[in-house]
């Protein structure tokens, strides 16, 4: 497994500075954001020396770039900002070959309104699942013929909260260009060690065809996020199972400070080198 980091953990605003700095903190890959080039996360536009600027500092650096945040709320109640959202979308998956990937990750969405990471009831209704499948098979039919995956992450405030949700949604429609993004923090908030452990083979199990990148944050032990390694997840049973179901792909970092990078980044690779 390649060990990444959210380039967004490290300040600046062109990508060399990103890049260089997750370099030296350990990391050979990282999920990139467009604000590490100075613009909107979802930008309306991207001008052909914003793509080559990633290319080549990616090069320079010889930091991979794992993929692209391309995160919306796909089941905002007004339609009007879904339309946007995916707009902005379409602009990154037609440049993200470009930019050194085959991914843009997505966030699956929430009917909260202000909040696309914050659950809201509404969620679990028939009708927030049918305007994610809509909106979903929106975006597979622009990146089906890009070759382009899209990364849909199991997260408990979102629509697809479970890894049974996640893999109904793959079942439902059915494109190639459907992978999930598998972080065994955000499938539990309080879980006893052996639901924990349970919890997390099951989801291996489940989704281990489409698995294409795994993220690495923890949980306190009073249910909150905490900095990989110093909270409850069992990373050795979680990336030992990722292992065993022949999982091979990038595990990707995030929720920690900039200068607890380093330290992440010993940790997970004492982790792995345990396997």
């Amino acid at each position: 497994m390649r060990l990444g980091i959210f380039a967004k953990t490290f300040a600046g605003s062109d990508p060399g500075t990103v890049l260089a700095a997750s370099k030296a903190a350990g990391f050979a890959c990282v999920q990139y954001n467009m604000a590490c080039s100075g613009l909107a996360a979802m930008p309306d536009a991207l001008s052909a020396q914003d793509v080559a600027a990633v290319t080549a500092a990616s090069a320079a650096e010889g930091v991979a770039i794992a993929a692209v945040s391309g995160t919306y709320n796909m089941i905002h109640p007004d339609p009007s900002l879904r339309a946007k959202g995916l707009a902005r979308l379409e602009i990154l998956l037609r440049n993200a070959r470009a930019m050194g990937t085959g991914m843009v990750t997505l966030c699956t969405g929430t009917r909260d309104p202000q909040d696309q990471w914050r659950h809201h009831p509404d969620n679990a209704s028939p009708e927030a699942w049918a305007d994610l499948l809509t909106e979903m098979g929106k975006a597979c039919a622009i990146a089906e013929p890009l070759g382009i995956k899209l990364g849909i992450e199991p997260e408990l405030a979102n629509v697809v909260d479970t890894a049974p949700r996640a893999r109904a949604l793959i079942d439902t429609l059915q494109s190639p260009a459907l992978a999930i993004v598998l972080d065994p923090a955000n499938l539990f908030e309080v879980a006893r060690l052996t639901e924990q452990r349970d919890l997390l083979s099951r989801a291996v199990d489940l989704l281990a065809d489409r698995i294409l990148m795994a993220h690495a944050k923890d949980r306190d032990g009073q249910g909150g996020f905490a900095t990989a390694g110093k909270g409850v997840v069992d990373f050795p049973h979680f990336l030992g199972r990722l292992k065993a179901a022949g999982f091979d792909g990038d595990l990707v970092t995030h929720g920690l400070a900039a200068d607890e990078a380093s330290g992440v980044a010993r940790y997970l690779s004492g982790v792995l080198a345990e396997l």
